[in-house]
């Protein structure tokens, strides 16, 4: 069942977890984390300090020797070598000795330690070797060899290294006995056996042999500094015992590693930072924020400066949160402004800008105008403009789209009895146009009042990341909508806006003139249905209205001559009331 459970944590490489594997790894993690977890959210996965080393890729099966005697492939079934084995490493029963004698006599041989001590060499007899150490191994050999024969040489190295028997102990996965290789060290053994578990400790670990205490070991020596002096050389029937574990400490946030840390008595926020790998690049260097648990019902979070209270120690049960710089701003009236201009200036590029600029001071920084800027039609585009348009049009979409549907299948009258295969192409048509509506984006643009022979743009304040364009004096009107000629006209000091359209051979049969509209270069809307009286009265307000280089003209169709009712009529009323331009509302025509 254990093995099961341990099979069933391992993720496959390149996929993420499953939910029974989601679930059963949430059921190992402790009360602590299980905390930790609950306030960083689900985006990032937090667990203790150095559980990933104790997880090995894929759990390898063990069979039962005896009763909780387990073991897994030693690494003296993979055939050490000689480079791999330290020089005080001691001989004993079970090693295999390899020696090979070439000269006036020859002999290549594998060589078992017997249960004396001893190996038999042939033509020479038994030579005791327990005890020795490696480095010591081919003079002990070569002394005995040498009282028999005369211009030889000999090399001795070892094999196969003998299996020996350790306990793993206390507050660990797989507690139990395991034949390990004569090579393994601490850190060898309690990875086998699954490391400290949820209460075990990775900072407290001993190592008893013959009941006597013979060393400790902390895994963050090694984790953190990649120090391993105190992993010391198993023997036969060593001990390892993990103790509960200590204070648990958690670090989220702007770190280089957001864990849970377990620390000794006297560590502080600097100590734990440190083993999180110090703070990110994004980080707030100056501060961070304590949850603690003893202070849940008096304050629960407090902030420290880390400069001056870096030292403070820990408790239990903290949790440690390093602020991100990029989400601490200066208020806005505060900010540089880093705008781009482009167009009719003499230095186009981005600038920065102190806080309190103006339009003119972008000109400025940009050199100033060219002779062929025209201010009138200049474009100052805004993200904080484009996102409220943006979300004012989805909105009247969806307006339009319930009066389409409303319209679609109302009945027009009670002698009138229309098809069904009218009443699907009333409702494609209409799914059609809203889709192209979807389609267009909104710039942001921001409408500024200026003059048609303004020489300077108006005092406003830039933002940041504005994008001013200064267009050159355009010679042409955009006609566009339901006319005969759509196109761009050039155009005529003197010329209305009824002579514009009659070059395009004036609207259709089926447009609808007293819709009409006009957008100016600089984004202003002149509608047909404007007088100087107010909105939407009667009459045509266009044809005594001047055309001025750089005008969009737009005649739509009368939607009470085709598919929809005469409520459908408030589509042009989107297309001009949020200021799209040419491309778009050609696009839409199309």
């Amino acid at each position: 069942m254990l093995l099961q459970l341990q099979m069933l944590l391992q993720p496959i490489p390149g996929q993420p977890l499953t939910r029974e594997q989601l679930s059963a790894r949430a059921a190992q993690q402790s009360e602590f984390e299980r905390y930790v977890q609950r306030a960083v959210g689900d985006d990032v996965e937090i667990r203790r300090f150095g559980s990933d080393l104790m997880t090995p890729a894929l759990p390898q099966p063990y069979e039962l020797q005896q009763p909780y005697e387990r073991q897994r492939p030693a690494a003296a079934s993979m055939g050490e070598t000689s480079s791999q084995i330290p020089p005080d490493y001691v001989i004993s029963i079970g090693d295999e000795v390899l020696v090979t004698v070439w000269g006036t006599v020859e002999a290549d041989l594998r060589l078992t330690v017997d249960r004396s001590g001893r190996i038999n060499i042939p033509r020479v007899g038994p030579v005791l070797v327990a005890g020795v150490r490696y480095s010591d191994l081919n003079a002990a050999i070569e002394q005995r060899v040498g009282q028999m024969f005369r211009n030889y040489r000999l090399s001795a190295s070892l094999g196969k290294l003998r299996s020996i028997r350790v306990y793993v102990t206390g507050f660990t996965q797989r507690p139990g006995a395991y034949i390990v290789s004569s090579l393994s060290t601490i850190v060898n053994a309690v990875i086998q056996a699954g490391g400290p578990s949820g209460s075990g400790s990775y900072r407290s670990l001993e190592l008893r042999r013959g009941g006597k205490l013979i060393s400790t070991f902390d895994f963050y020596e090694l984790l953190l500094r990649g120090d391993r002096s105190s992993d010391r050389l198993l023997q036969a029937d060593d001990v390892l015992h993990i103790g509960p574990v200590g204070q648990q400490v958690a670090l989220i946030g702007s770190v280089n590693r957001q864990a849970i840390f377990e620390l000794k008595r006297g560590e502080t926020v600097n100590d734990l930072i440190l083993m999180g790998g110090g703070l990110s690049a994004a980080a707030d260097r100056g501060r961070v924020a304590i949850e603690s648990v003893e202070k849940r019902n008096h304050g629960r979070v407090i902030e420290l400066n880390l400069s001056q209270q870096g030292n403070l120690p820990l408790q239990g049960g903290d949790i440690v949160r390093a602020f991100n710089a990029l989400d601490t701003v200066l208020p806005q009236h505060k900010q540089n402004k880093r705008v781009k201009v482009d167009g009719e200036v003499q230095r186009p590029g981005e600038y920065i800008l102190p806080p309190s600029s103006t339009l003119n001071d972008v000109i400025q920084a940009a050199g100033g105008l060219t002779p062929a800027a025209f201010i009138y039609g200049s474009e100052l585009s805004r993200e904080s403009v484009r996102l409220t348009q943006q979300a004012q049009y989805d909105r009247a979409i969806r307006d339009l789209e319930s009066e389409f549907a409303r319209a679609t299948f109302k009945p027009r009258g009670p002698a009138v009895q229309e098809d069904p295969a009218s009443l699907s192409n009333r409702g494609q048509t209409a799914g059609r146009l809203i889709e192209r509506l979807r389609a267009v984006k909104l710039t942001g643009r921001v409408v500024m009042q200026i003059a048609p022979a303004a020489a300077s743009l108006p005092e406003l304040a830039v933002e940041d990341g504005d994008r001013l364009t200064i267009p050159s004096r355009p010679t042409t009107v955009g006609v566009f909508g339901s006319v005969y000629n759509s196109g761009s006209y050039a155009y005529s000091a003197g010329a209305s806006i009824e002579d514009m359209l009659r070059l395009a051979g004036g609207p259709t049969r089926g447009a609808d003139s007293r819709s009409a509209f006009v957008i100016r270069a600089n984004g202003n809307v002149v509608s047909s249905m404007q007088q100087n009286s107010g909105w939407f009265s009667s009459g045509s307000g266009l044809a005594t209205v001047s055309a001025q280089p750089g005008d969009t003209i737009y005649v739509p169709e009368d939607l009470t001559k085709v598919t929809f009712s005469q409520e459908a009529r408030e589509w042009t009323q989107i297309l001009y009331q949020f200021g799209l331009g040419a491309a778009a509302l050609n696009s839409l025509r199309n």
